[in-house]
């Protein structure tokens, strides 16, 4: 007796069990998935992600917030206190790839548990070494720290998996807003966890890792019981039906480098995601030491970071709206002009605290918002299906490392020439965003998908 296809879509994409070991094996068959029930799927992994996005943000951003001054407490030098931001950093990077790898046999739910649960281990593992007063132990904790912002940068792309083409920038968009919650929410809490923490003997600055553990594992514990069917397995699923799904042959990089080759909207969306990341950071990062050298109090600096977060995420809807009405290359090129003139304010401002240094940060984090969604949904709709999650992968793994490397190379342009000089050399970098958008515009069609998974859904 043959089984209903819904029956049977929801045992192959894994409504129950783990569901995605078939198609490690390979499916020789597909299940033609209605399209009302399609996009059933589609709402439940939306409000999923969201949920997890925002208990995972938060366990990062209040563990961001003290790591440095626990690194510094630790280790006892100053100049070793930004080890512990570096290393979660190339983590993050690192993880990205891997989990990716995992994600493209797997499917989305054991790679995004698998980055929450390591990011939890992680936080963990830094309150023992606050506890053992371990600079070594604390630097493996934060490596594995970065496995949770590894998770919660590939929700957004697991957003896109059934989305329809003209809603592809706005699905994404919602989960990268989903990270304002955490963003806002984190530092906030630090000085309470602080003292809850003292309160039952720990050191006080691993209160706020403890309180990340708590979030990452309610965020893993939210995609293991709600993330069912899992989006890209049953994107899968209906494009095999559909005699569109593209055959995995060759490593992951192999596949990664052929496809940014033939797909001139890969390349062009890597190209613009890890320069504009790149640009951000290394401002953001300096900013506060610019403030601070002309007499700027800790709560003005603050007011200016959360200034910054808010032009990050919270118009990020917005933003996805905008990016599927008027395209991808036309929303890049506005977020380059943005960066630009957030770029303008903040080098010509004066050390210390000023409305115009707030407005630039504020439009950094905006056009890093307006760069960010456009380019992850180029990227993404432009890579062929066999090679998508190995392409998102190695998107996250570029932009990592620019922006350990644009981290880095910031302190030693200011500390040589002065922050005026970091934003010229950082308005270099976004005339590579300009030039990808133009390349992605002229060439936009040229290179079209054929086996596109999500085009028809």
């Amino acid at each position: 007796m043959s089984q209903p296809p819904d029956q049977a879509g929801r045992r192959v994409a894994g409504w129950v069990g783990g569901g995605a070991s078939g198609f490690a094996r390979g499916v020789l068959g597909g299940v033609r998935w209605p399209d009302h029930k399609l996009q059933q799927v589609q709402r439940r992994t939306i409000w999923t992600l969201v949920a997890a996005q925002s208990l995972g943000g938060l366990g990062i951003t209040i563990g961001i917030a003290v790591a440095a001054l626990l690194a510094e407490e630790i280790s006892g030098s100053e100049s070793l206190a930004g080890l512990a931001q570096t290393m979660q950093v190339l983590g993050a990077a690192v993880a990205s790839f891997l989990l990716a790898h995992l994600m493209g046999k797997r499917g989305r739910r054991p790679g995004l548990l698998l980055g929450y649960v390591l990011g939890a281990s992680g936080a963990a593992l830094c309150v023992v070494a606050g506890v053992v007063d371990s600079f070594t132990l604390l630097l493996v904790g934060a490596t594995l720290l970065g496995s949770t912002t590894a998770a919660n940068a590939q929700s957004r792309y697991a957003a896109t998996d059934l989305a329809k083409p003209a809603h592809r920038a706005r699905a994404l968009s919602l989960v990268v807003w989903a990270t304002t919650v955490g963003a806002v929410a984190g530092p906030n809490l630090t000085g309470w966890a602080g003292r809850v923490a003292a309160d039952v003997g720990l050191p006080r600055l691993t209160g706020p890792f403890v309180i990340g553990v708590v979030g990452m594992a309610l965020a893993a514990a939210v995609i293991g019981i709600f993330m069912r069917p899992d989006p890209l397995l049953v994107a899968r699923e209906a494009a095999l039906a559909a005699g569109r799904s593209g055959v995995r042959t060759g490593t992951s990089w192999s596949r990664v480098t052929a496809a940014a080759r033939e797909r001139t909207g890969v390349a062009a969306g890597v190209v613009a995601l890890a320069l504009a990341h790149a640009v951000m950071v290394a401002v953001m990062v300096m900013t506060p030491l610019h403030m601070h050298h002309g007499g700027a109090t800790l709560e003005i600096i603050g007011v200016v970071i959360s200034a910054h977060v808010l032009g990050m995420f919270a118009f990020a809807p917005l933003v996805g709206i905008a990016t599927d009405r008027l395209g991808r290359p036309a929303i890049l090129m506005a977020g380059a002009i943005v960066l630009l003139a957030s770029l303008f304010l903040s080098g010509t401002s004066p050390a210390g605290a000023s409305f115009q240094i707030g407005l630039g940060l504020f439009l950094l984090g905006l056009g890093w918002s307006l760069c960010t969604v456009a380019a992850s949904t180029l990227l993404s709709e432009s890579a062929p299906s066999s090679a998508r999650t190995d392409v998102q992968g190695a998107a996250d793994l570029v932009m990592g490392l620019m922006a350990a490397a644009a981290g880095a190379l910031a302190g030693v342009i200011v500390g040589w020439l002065g922050y005026p000089a970091l934003n010229v050399f950082a308005a270099l970098l976004v005339t590579g965003i300009a030039t990808a958008a133009e390349f992605a515009r002229r060439t936009a069609g040229s290179s079209a998908p054929e086996d596109d998974e999500t085009l028809a859904i």
